[in-house]
């Protein structure tokens, strides 16, 4: 199997530790690239999540 190149909102709530809205706002703020599916599903980048978490500032 290939690696998994998209995270569902519920993943990231479980690498964030934060709620269902916070996960909308940052897809609202463009923080990283996303794409929306019929039926309204979500699904983020990895690669761009990952990089933009690295990135944070401290």
């Amino acid at each position: 199997m290939s690696e998994k190149r998209c995270y569902i909102v519920q993943e990231l709530q479980e690498i964030l530790g934060v709620s269902r809205p916070t996960i909308y706002n940052l897809l609202k703020k463009k923080e990283f690239r996303w794409i929306q599916l019929d039926g309204g599903k979500y699904r983020v980048s990895k690669k761009c999540f990952d990089d933009w978490l690295d990135n944070l500032e401290q």
